[in-house]
């Protein structure tokens, strides 16, 4: 769900003014964006191309409402199906697994999942404790918060960084019980650097791009961004965090000892964990939904209504006729069923799609084929009896990073100073989330504490009362993370417009995978070309 992106794309003008220089030191942008050093971006731009259907479409125009089908009760499905309804369109809503919100799943006590192995979990979790086992955030730039906002759903910020979260890269010297804060690592690798491009600026390497004016500007910012001394050297200070904080009556705390050298601190590899706050996916303010990112899902289908949303309802087949379409589907009850209507938009994972019954013809088909493997990603839920990351660590939020095969432990961002609170113990992907999901639930739960310990002592392993784990290839439906979008194949330009009768909704038919704004987007999409359809006939 991280992806890297170009820091060049920051403007000018902006990266201009954030370090106060004069305008031939835009030259210098794409040298320091290169080490991490560019300012944030411009404010986000919003995307107007939407277009909703409204009833006045109908009334207006003499036309009846036609009947959709919506396969899959995710994101993309019941927006699809929430913007049809709202236009006066009447839809149905089939849903393979017994829930709404697809892989925005929350977990809570009482809560029970069975594997495609056959291997069934049920959460013992205490009231108001959850996990999200898939979405987790959202960035506040994102169409998901315009949702919120329409259907009353309740939210909180979500912690993404924190600057006393831990970093441990065992394979780069780090030891247990010796991690290192963010707040600490990030100012030995600005500083380090800081004082390098000082030097560079000093000798003339940047005399070709640099004014005399510049360099003396870029300096300032420099000492400032970096901590430097006087004369431009690193040497540690406040910004690395106290062993002993300030407090009153001349007690001025203790900074934490000097950093290592600048060769200790480039090989603990640390700097590659700090472009994730800028990025743009990632950046804070994040929020979540109150009481799990599922919530948002409950919201959806009380609006759409209840007697539209049919669970436990596998698809079979979807076919174009002549009228429109045709869907097969396993009801509740076990019995085959088939519900005829004008449209469909299906928002299955594609590789589902393909082992149904379909007339969609070989290039359809093929067309899935680019998306039908969903990426590995698993996450275990622990609760623990005490917080002691907030009492003994003074950690409310946020995330260490981990060069582990745990990956990610991520820290509730609700439920601060209650007595109980669970943590998200490992959130990991690929060959790593393999791994895990070939262990029984007991084994992954074992694994990730283990490693754990070694950042927080055994108050991780003492202090634990359950757990709950999830890989994401397999859940039952599902059957994978997310897929990587080639938006430039021809072969996704032909799903984007639908076949026969037939269009498609997703993460993975956006612009941007694995997030519920994508598949938000990718359903609005799907809904507009649905309904200038009909407007035209």
């Amino acid at each position: 769900m991280v992806s890297e992106n170009d820091s060049s794309g920051v403007s000018r003008r902006s990266f201009l003014q954030a370090v106060g220089v004069g305008s031939s030191a835009g030259v210098m942008f794409a040298t320091m964006g290169a080490v991490g050093l560019a300012p944030t971006a411009a404010a986000q731009p919003r995307n107007e191309s939407w277009t909703p259907p409204r009833g006045s479409d109908f009334s207006l125009t003499g036309r009846s409402a036609k009947k959709v089908v919506v396969v899959g009760a995710g994101p993309a499905g019941l927006a699809s199906a929430y913007e049809l309804q709202k236009a006066g369109y009447k839809v149905t809503v089939l849903e393979a697994r017994h829930r709404a919100g697809g892989r925005t799943l929350t977990i809570r006590g009482g809560d029970s999942e069975t594997d495609v192995n056959g291997v069934m979990q049920t959460a013992r979790f205490a009231d108001g404790l959850y996990m999200n086992a898939g979405a987790g955030r959202i960035a506040q730039w994102m169409v998901t918060m315009d949702y919120l906002r329409e259907l009353g759903v309740p939210y909180e910020v979500f912690t993404n960084a924190n600057a006393d979260a831990y970093l441990y890269n065992e394979r780069s010297g780090a030891t247990p019980g010796n991690p290192v804060r963010y707040r600490t690592a990030k100012a030995d690798v600005f500083g380090y650097t800081s004082e390098l491009l000082g030097y560079a600026t000093d000798q003339g390497a940047l005399d070709q791009k640099l004014t005399a004016a510049d360099k003396e500007n870029l300096r300032s910012f420099l000492r400032s961004w970096g901590s430097l001394t006087a004369d431009g050297k690193y040497q540690g200070g406040s910004n690395r965090g106290y062993s002993v904080y300030p407090s009153a009556w001349n007690e001025h705390g203790t900074p934490l000892p000097g950093p290592g050298t600048v060769s200790e601190v480039l090989a603990s590899k640390v700097g590659q964990y700090f472009p994730f706050e800028i990025n743009w996916e990632q950046s804070m303010l994040m929020f979540q939904p109150k009481g799990g990112m599922d919530t948002t899902y409950e919201y959806f289908v009380r609006a759409i209504g209840k007697q539209n949303v049919h669970f436990s309802s596998p698809v079979t087949g979807v076919e174009n006729t002549s009228r429109g379409v045709k869907v097969s589907y396993t009801a509740a009850n076990g019995k085959a069923r088939q519900v005829e209507a004008d449209f469909a938009i299906v928002s299955a994972p594609a590789g589902l799609m393909r082992r149904w019954t379909t007339n969609w013809g070989p290039d359809i088909d093929a067309a899935l084929g680019e998306f039908a493997v969903g990426s590995p990603a698993g996450k275990i839920g622990l609760q623990y009896r005490s917080r002691f990351w907030e009492d003994d660590h003074r950690i409310f939020g946020g995330i260490t990073e981990t060069d582990m095969d745990l990956a990610h432990i991520w820290y509730p961002s609700y439920g601060y100073g209650e007595k109980k609170g669970l943590v998200v113990g490992y959130y990991n992907t690929g060959a790593n989330a393999r791994a895990y999901a070939d262990m029984t639930p007991r084994q992954r739960q074992m694994r990730a504490v283990e490693q754990g310990v070694k950042i927080h002592g055994e108050k991780y392993r003492t202090e634990l009362e359950s757990s709950f784990s999830i890989a994401w290839h397999k859940v039952p439906y599902i059957e994978g993370a997310w897929a990587y979008p080639n938006t430039a194949s021809p072969r996704f330009k032909q799903l984007q417009q639908g076949v026969g009768n037939t269009y498609f909704a997703g993460d993975w038919m956006s612009e941007i995978s694995a997030w519920q704004h994508g598949a938000f987007w990718s359903a609005r999409y799907a809904v507009q070309n649905l309904h200038q359809r009909v407007m035209a006939s």
